[in-house]
């Protein structure tokens, strides 16, 4: 191996281990009470070292947040997949996306701490942009054999995350108490609530 590829590896190896370190100090203290001196404590390297991969604590943040848009995408499409018909699919992606935000909590909220992000975050993020394709190619699908195929899709697109973001963020608001039962339920009634207006 020559010196050039023992350095990518190595530095492959720092960027690594510092997002592994990250992730160790969010499971055990929470998004806040990260910092880059932290994280260089935990990894035994100076602060320099970690601005030498990261610009910022936030360009760490977003590498989580990439991440996080990643899995839930995994999880959507596998949802979607479950179900042959576009209105049984957007069923299973509500309980799938619910499952994902309390399986992977930290993910969650980093990547909604602020509410749903804007269209030009959206855009400008891959993973983010996978993610909302996929619920807007399914609504898509659900308006074109609806009885009201003129309905707008990017606005029932809008509509089905925020019900999906709403109920997910009011559960999460007390972190210390166990899942309400009739979340699952207001869920259910919300989604099939959706479903049947849009299928007019």
């Amino acid at each position: 191996m020559g010196i050039l590829e023992r350095r990518q590896r190595q530095k492959v190896e720092v960027k690594t281990s510092i997002l592994q370190a990250a992730w160790q100090l969010v499971l055990e203290e929470g998004w806040q009470a990260l910092s880059i001196r932290k994280i260089a404590d935990a990894i035994e390297y100076s602060v320099p070292v970690i601005y030498s991969h990261f610009e910022n604590k936030d360009a760490i943040l977003q590498e989580f947040t990439r991440e996080g848009f990643r899995l839930l995408a995994e999880e959507v499409i596998r949802q979607r997949d479950s179900q042959p018909e576009a209105s049984q699919q957007l069923e299973a992606i509500a309980k799938g996306y619910w499952n994902f935000a309390f399986d992977h909590k930290e993910y969650y909220q980093l990547m909604f701490g602020l509410g749903i992000p804007p269209c030009e975050q959206v855009n400008q993020v891959a993973e983010m942009k996978h993610f909302s394709d996929v619920l807007i190619s399914v609504i898509q699908e659900a308006i074109s054999t609806s009885k009201q195929p003129q309905v707008d899709a990017f606005l029932k697109f809008h509509t089905y995350w925020s019900i999906l973001h709403g109920l997910v963020s009011i559960q999460m608001i007390d972190r210390n108490t166990s899942a309400n039962p009739w979340s699952q339920l207001v869920l259910q009634d919300a989604i099939g609530g959706f479903i049947k207006a849009l299928n007019g």
